[in-house]
C-alpha cells in the first residue's frame, strides 16, 4: 500500500518564479496576470501530473517577523515588491480557492517554517511530502518520505542528489548554511568559507561546533582567523537558516485533501483573466479532483474551442519520405520563414527541438527533433571542450488547445521509422547556410544562437519583425510577436507557456500559426519600411547586426570566478568595516539599509540640513548624501556602504551564477530593440553597467580574461564620439579646427572660455569646460551645471553664456534641429534612424524642456549609436575576409572589445582602427584609442 502523498507549496517562491520567467502579460481589465498564469499552470501540471492525495500552499507573515526582530539585516538587501506582482497576489489567492487549496500562514513566521512544521507532522502521520520550493533552506528537510519538487524543471532532489551536490547529509544542511552564508537572505556566514570548504570542513569535524570549536586545525591563517572571528556571525547565521519545526498550527488534516477544485469558479476567473486556454483543462480534470460542473463553464469552453478553430494547414514532418518531399520545396524557396524551436529558455544552453517553415500565408511545416543532441563540434565550428550537454525537451501532456477533432492537421501515419535528428540537420545545413535564401522570424536573433550550437550557420538573413517593429516605433513598446500579430493580422496568439506540456499535434499546430504570423509580418512590415524610408537602415545596418551581436553572444567571454569570490570576500570584509565605523560615528547601532532610520540619525540625531524630502520623509538619496558629505563624515561612509554593497550583490555575487557551466563564459544578452536612441543595452548580465569610476568597481573588469592563456584583450574606444558627431552636425569652424589638429577639446574649450593659452589651462579649467561641452550637449540648465560642478549657479550661467558666444554655430544647430523636430514630429539620426517626439515649444527657450532635450540627446547619442553599428560590421566583415582569428566579444557603448591570439595583437589592433576610423565620413576625424591587456582591466595603449 502507497503512504498518501502531501505537497507542500512555498507560495511565494513559485510566484516569484513565474512572475520574472514569463513576459508581462494583462488580463482584459488591463491587470498584470503573467505571475497568475504561471502559478496557474503549475497547478494543473501538479495536479494532473504527480497526482498528490493532499496540498497546501503555504504563505509568509505580513511585516517584520521573527529572523528580522533577531536580525533587522536579515534581507535587507531584498528589493521591493515589483508593482506589477502586486495586484496579482490577491488573483493568485482566488485560483487557489478555485482548485480548493488550503492556504496557511503563521504570524511571525516565513512559508519556510509551515513548510517545517508540517513536513514532519505528516512524516510522523505516515505521509510521503514534496516540497514545491526553490529554496535551499529547505533541504535540510529531506529525508526517507520527503523530496524537493523544482516544478520549473520538473525535476526532484533527496538525498543522494544533496550529497552529489553539496557534499552533506540533510542534518548537516544547516551547518553548511551557516558556514556558507546566503547572499540571498543577507545571511552572513563565515568570509572565505564557500561550498566547497564549508562541504570539507564538515567532512573533517562533522558539525559548525566542532569547526569553530577547532579553528586552530584548520589549514590557512586568514581561514583560521576569520573561523575565530566571526565565530558568533556563525552561530547567528545557524539560528537564522534553521525552520522551526514545531509551530502551533493547529490544522484540520482533511481539509488538506485533494478532490475540491471548484470548475465553476475557474472558469469565471479564467474568463476575468483572459486565460481561454485553461477553461478546457479545468473541464477535463478527472472527476476525483473537482466539484460539479455548471452548465455556465461548458458554454464558455465551447467558446474558446471555437476562438482557437486552426485557420491554418501545418503539415507534420516526421519521416524520410516526408522529409524528401519537403526539401524538394523548399529548395524551391528563396524566402522563407524559419522558427527554431527550443528546449529551454536560454538559447546559449538550449538545443533545438523542433523547426517550423512558412512560406506562403496560412501554410506551415513543423519537423520535430527528438534527439535534440547538438552535431560534433567539428562541424559546429566549436574548439574541443566548448560543447554542450543534452537539454530536456518541452515534456509531453494533455493539449491545451482545442480538441483533437478540430485541428487542421495533414500528418499521414506511416510505418517508416523517424527521422534522426543529425539526419534532419545535416540535410537542411546546405539550404540554411546557403547566401542565396533569405531568411525571416520575429527574434531572429534567438534562431540564429540556436542554429549555432548545432553547427548550422545562417548567413542569408531576411526580415525581422521585431527589429522592423523597432525601426517603425522608437522607443514604444509592444515589439513582441503576439503584440503585432494583434496590431497588424488582427489575430490573437496563445503565448509559449501553454504548450510546454502540450503533445506533438498541439505543439505543431501551436508552432504553425507562430510561423504563419510572423511570416505575415515580415511580408507587412517590409512593405512599411519601404513606406516609411527606412528600409535601407534595416537592410544594411540592423539586419546583418542581427548576425554579428549572435556571434558575439555564442562567443561569450570567459571569467575567472575565484578572483570575483576573492573580491567578494574582501568588499564584505569591508562591508564588516564600515559598519562598525558607521555605528561608531552615530554613537549607536541601527539598520544601515532602513532610510527611516538612517533619517533619524542625520536629521534628528546628528541635526543635518534636510535637502528635500519625499512622500515618507526626508530623502536620504545619493544626491542628498553626496551634499551632506561635505558637512559630515557619516554621509560619505553611507555613500561607501551603498556602492560596494550594490557592487557585491549585483556583480561579485551575481555574476558566478551566470557562467554557463558547459563553456565556462558569461553568454551576455545584447538587445537591439530597447533605447530609443538605437544604442544597444546589454543584459543576463547587463555587462555595459559594471561600474568604472570607482577603484572597487574597476576592479571586477580584472575577472573577464581571454578564452585562452595565450590571448589578449584588444579594446578599441572612439574618442570623444559625440562631440565630434556635434561638431558635424553643427561645422562650427572652432570645433572642428580643434578636432582636425588632433587638440585635446576640454583644454581647446577651456582656451576659449576662460580666455587663456592651452600650456596655462588648470585641471579645474578643463574640468569646468569637460562638463560644459556635455551638459550644453544635452541642455542642462545653469542650475544643473551648478549642481554637478559644485559652483556658484550665476557662475554657471556665466560659462554657459560666454561656450554659446564662443561656439555660436553650436546654439544654432540646437535651434534648428529642435524647430525640425517640431516641424515632423521626428528626431533624426546620421543614417535616418527616427524617435517621434512631440511637446517642443514654438519658440526655443534658454533652457530645454524634457522633450527638447529628448530631441538634441536622440539625433548625437543616436548617430553616434549608427557610427559604432557601422563599425562592428566594418570589422566583422574584415575579420572573415582575411580570417583573423580575432573575436569580438562586447560592445559597450563606444568601445569595441576583442579577444585575440598574443601573435596576432598588432595585426588586429591595426585593422579595427582602420575600419572603425573610416565606419563613416564626417567634417572631422574619427579617433579611436585601442589598448591591450590580458584581462579587461589591466590594458594598456597600445
Amino acid at each position: 500500500m502507497t503512504n498518501p502523498t502531501l505537497f507542500l507549496i512555498d507560495t511565494f517562491s513559485l510566484l516569484f518564479q513565474v512572475f520574472h520567467a514569463i513576459p508581462s502579460m494583462t488580463s482584459p481589465k488591463g491587470l498584470p496576470s503573467n505571475a497568475v498564469f504561471g502559478f496557474t499552470r503549475d497547478l494543473f501540471h501538479i495536479l494532473e501530473s504527480q497526482r498528490p492525495t493532499h496540498w497546501l500552499c503555504a504563505m509568509d507573515s505580513p511585516g517584520p517577523g521573527t529572523r528580522e526582530v533577531l536580525y533587522p539585516k536579515y534581507k535587507a538587501n531584498r528589493t521591493e515588491m515589483p508593482e506589477d506582482l502586486r495586484p496579482q497576489i490577491e488573483m493568485v489567492q482566488q485560483v487557489m480557492e478555485g482548485f480548493g487549496i488550503p492556504k496557511l500562514r503563521c504570524d511571525g513566521w516565513e512559508a519556510d517554517d509551515v513548510i517545517a512544521t508540517l513536513t514532519r507532522q505528516a512524516v510522523e502521520r505516515g505521509f510521503d511530502v514534496r516540497i514545491v520550493t526553490n529554496d535551499k533552506d529547505a533541504r535540510q528537510l529531506l529525508g526517507p518520505h520527503v523530496q524537493i519538487f523544482n516544478v520549473r524543471k520538473n525535476t526532484w532532489l533527496n538525498e543522494a542528489d544533496l550529497k552529489a551536490d553539496w557534499g552533506v547529509r540533510p542534518d548537516q544542511v544547516i551547518d553548511f548554511q551557516s558556514l556558507v552564508g546566503d547572499s540571498a537572505d543577507n545571511v552572513p556566514g563565515v568570509p572565505l568559507v564557500g561550498p566547497k570548504k564549508a562541504t570539507a570542513l564538515l567532512e573533517q569535524f562533522g558539525s559548525l561546533d566542532e569547526v569553530l570549536l577547532n579553528a586552530d586545525k584548520v589549514a590557512g591563517d586568514k581561514l583560521k582567523s576569520n573561523l575565530k572571528e566571526f565565530a558568533e556571525l556563525a552561530r547567528l547565521s545557524r539560528t537564522l537558516v534553521t525552520l522551526n519545526q514545531h509551530l502551533d498550527l493547529n490544522i484540520d488534516w482533511d481539509t488538506l485533501q485533494v478532490g475540491r477544485v471548484d470548475v465553476a469558479k475557474l472558469v469565471t476567473l479564467f474568463q476575468e483573466y483572459g486565460f481561454r486556454h485553461f477553461i478546457d483543462e479545468a473541464r477535463s480534470l478527472p472527476s476525483e479532483f473537482k466539484l460539479a460542473i455548471t452548465d455556465d463553464s461548458a458554454t464558455t469552453s465551447q467558446q474558446a474551442r471555437l476562438f482557437f478553430e486552426p485557420a491554418h494547414c501545418c503539415e507534420i514532418v516526421e519521416t524520410e519520405t516526408q522529409l524528401a518531399v519537403f526539401i524538394e520545396q523548399l529548395r524551391a524557396q528563396r524566402e522563407f520563414c524559419l522558427d527554431v524551436i527550443a528546449s529551454s529558455p536560454n538559447p546559449t544552453q538550449a538545443n533545438i527541438f523542433a523547426l517550423t517553415f512558412a512560406w506562403e500565408s496560412h501554410k506551415s511545416w513543423f519537423i520535430p527533433v527528438a534527439d535534440s543532441t547538438p552535431l560534433p563540434l567539428e562541424e559546429a565550428g566549436q574548439r574541443p571542450g566548448e560543447g554542450s550537454s543534452q537539454q530536456r525537451a518541452p515534456r509531453r501532456q494533455q493539449s491545451l488547445f482545442e480538441d483533437e477533432a478540430t485541428a487542421s492537421i495533414e500528418s499521414t501515419p506511416s510505418p517508416a521509422p523517424p527521422i534522426s535528428t543529425p539526419r534532419v540537420l545535416l540535410t537542411l545545413k546546405p539550404i540554411l547556410e546557403s547566401a542565396d535564401v533569405r531568411i525571416s522570424n520575429h527574434e531572429l536573433k534567438v534562431d540564429l544562437l540556436l542554429l549555432n550550437r548545432a553547427g548550422i550557420h545562417v548567413t542569408g538573413l531576411g526580415v525581422d519583425p521585431m527589429v522592423a517593429s523597432y525601426l517603425l516605433e522608437a522607443g514604444a513598446r509592444g515589439h513582441e510577436l503576439g503584440a503585432l500579430a494583434e496590431k497588424y493580422l488582427q489575430k490573437e496568439l496563445p503565448p509559449f507557456d501553454l504548450v510546454l506540456f502540450a503533445d506533438q499535434p498541439r505543439l505543431a499546430e501551436w508552432a504553425a500559426e507562430r510561423a504563419d504570423a510572423a511570416w505575415q509580418l515580415s511580408r507587412q512590415l517590409a512593405d512599411k519600411l519601404h513606406r516609411e524610408g527606412l528600409w535601407d537602415l534595416y537592410w544594411n545596418l540592423e539586419r546583418p547586426l542581427i548576425g554579428v551581436l549572435a556571434e558575439m553572444e555564442t562567443a561569450g567571454i570567459r571569467v575567472d570566478v575565484a578572483e570575483l569570490r576573492r573580491q567578494s570576500t574582501e568588499i564584505a570584509l569591508r562591508l564588516t568595516e564600515l559598519v562598525a565605523e558607521i555605528h561608531l560615528i552615530a554613537g549607536h547601532e541601527f539598520n544601515i539599509d532602513s532610510p527611516k532610520q538612517l533619517a533619524k540619525v542625520l536629521f534628528e540625531e546628528l541635526r543635518l540640513p534636510v535637502m528635500k524630502k519625499t512622500k515618507t520623509g526626508p530623502s536620504t538619496d545619493q544626491d542628498v548624501l553626496e551634499k551632506l558629505a561635505l558637512e559630515h563624515p557619516l554621509p560619505a561612509k553611507i555613500i561607501e556602504h551603498r556602492q560596494l554593497s550594490k557592487l557585491k550583490g549585483t556583480y561579485l555575487d551575481s555574476l558566478p551564477e551566470l557562467v554557463n557551466p558547459q563553456t565556462g563564459k558569461i553568454h551576455a544578452r545584447f538587445n537591439q530593440v530597447v533605447a530609443a536612441t538605437g544604442r544597444l543595452s546589454s543584459s543576463d548580465p547587463n555587462i555595459q553597467n559594471i561600474p568604472i569610476r570607482t577603484i572597487e568597481g574597476h576592479r571586477v573588469r580584472r575577472a573577464f580574461i581571454p578564452s585562452e592563456p595565450s590571448w589578449r584583450f584588444v579594446c578599441a574606444d572612439y574618442s570623444q564620439i559625440e562631440l565630434r558627431i556635434l561638431a558635424h552636425f553643427c561645422g562650427d569652424p572652432v570645433l572642428c579646427e580643434a578636432f582636425a589638429k588632433g587638440t585635446d577639446i576640454h583644454t581647446a574649450v577651456a582656451c576659449e572660455i576662460f580666455n587663456v593659452r592651452p600650456e596655462v589651462v588648470s585641471s579645474e579649467q578643463r574640468r569646468i569646460a569637460k562638463a560644459v561641452n556635455f551638459g550644453v550637449l544635452y541642455g542642462q540648465s545653469a542650475f544643473g551645471l551648478s549642481e554637478a560642478l559644485h559652483i556658484d549657479q550665476n557662475d554657471a550661467t556665466l560659462f554657459i553664456d560666454q561656450y554659446f558666444a564662443k561656439y555660436a554655430a553650436v546654439d544654432q544647430y540646437i535651434t534648428q534641429t529642435l524647430a525640425e523636430v517640431a516641424r515632423t514630429g521626428f528626431a533624426t539620426t546620421i543614417l535616418g534612424r527616427r524617435r517621434a517626439i512631440s511637446g517642443i515649444r514654438p519658440e526655443r527657450k534658454q533652457q530645454l524642456n524634457l522633450s527638447e532635450r529628448t530631441a538634441i540627446n536622440t539625433v548625437i547619442q543616436g548617430s553616434a549609436a549608427d557610427l559604432i553599428k557601422q563599425a562592428m560590421l566594418r570589422v566583422h566583415d574584415q575579420l572573415g575576409k582575411t580570417r583573423h582569428p580575432g573575436r569580438l566579444l562586447l560592445q559597450i557603448h563606444d568601445e569595441l572589445v576583442f579577444e585575440t591570439p598574443t601573435d596576432e595583437v598588432e595585426s588586429l589592433a591595426a585593422l579595427v582602427r582602420e575600419e572603425m576610423t573610416t565606419a563613416m565620413s564626417l567634417r572631422v576625424p574619427l579617433a579611436v584609442d585601442v589598448s591591450v591587456g590580458d584581462n579587461w582591466q589591466a590594458i594598456e595603449s597600445l
